[in-house]
């Protein structure tokens, strides 16, 4: 089964688009690792995938103990998706890629500024190989994201100025990725990147609850999944904030239909 329709069968077993950012503030290993496993037996019912980043992979490593809590995911009968960012020359995207994909993720996250050829096209042939998936950054979550996929280049066909998003949103198409980051903190950017994917590609949104993003307008917006990460690992209660965001965003699509 392909990364993208793993997704789409685990959101609707989970009745959850949610995907957890389980990044944790610094801390020992061994504790890291419990910490994790923790919130994870706590909110698997309410999400649908696990995302990871640089918080855990670090302490961790690879092997070992990153290895049981991604185990851990897929008991819960969810994907997971490496949020590495992978933004340099092919034969290290490459090497980047197969780590991550031998350690067992079932996606990586990439930058699309680095090119199709000797860039970003050793990543999605190692995909294709290995039955995984890549999601594409189109345009990122935090406030400086402007600076970078919000500048104005020139579209190579026809020469006009067009924002860097939606070169990046066209490259999405174009390569086959099997989804596309776009901030849940840029709603406007959100519908105007699903106007030029549509459904072909799935939008995943993060930045929503500590950065500000809002379920409501990210689902109106036509997002597919929902990435929430402090808003409810570092909650109280992880399982019921995963269900209070789970609930709304079911009530937001359902409002939206």
């Amino acid at each position: 089964m392909s990364f993208k329709l793993n997704m789409k069968q685990a959101a609707k077993e989970k009745g959850s688009n949610i995907v957890l950012a389980l990044d944790l503030p610094p801390s020992k290993p061994e504790e890291l690792l419990q910490a994790a496993q923790k919130i994870l037996r706590a909110v698997h019912e309410e999400i649908c995938a696990l995302k990871i980043n640089r918080h855990l992979v670090l302490p961790l490593g690879l092997s070992g103990d990153l290895k049981k809590l991604l185990k851990q995911a897929q008991d819960y009968g969810m994907p997971t998706i490496m949020d590495c960012k992978i933004n340099d020359i092919g034969n290290t995207n490459r090497i980047i890629a197969e780590y991550y994909f031998k350690a067992g993720f079932n996606a990586v996250t990439a930058n699309p500024f680095v090119g199709w050829k000797d860039g970003l096209e050793n990543v999605f042939e190692t995909a294709k190989h290995m039955n995984r998936g890549i999601i594409l950054l189109v345009y990122m979550s935090h406030k400086g994201a402007w600076e970078g996929y919000g500048q104005e280049t020139l579209e190579q066909k026809t020469g006009k100025p067009i924002p860097q998003y939606r070169v990046f949103a066209q490259k999405a198409l174009e390569w086959g990725a099997d989804g596309a980051v776009v901030g849940a903190t840029y709603p406007e950017k959100i519908r105007e990147v699903y106007s030029i994917l549509e459904d072909k590609v799935p939008i995943y949104a993060p930045g929503i609850g500590a950065q500000g993003g809002k379920i409501e307008t990210a689902v109106r917006s036509r997002a597919s999944y929902l990435i929430v990460g402090r808003a409810i690992t570092l909650a109280d209660d992880p399982a019921q904030a995963a269900k209070d965001f789970k609930l709304a965003a079911r009530a937001s699509l359902n409002d939206a239909n």
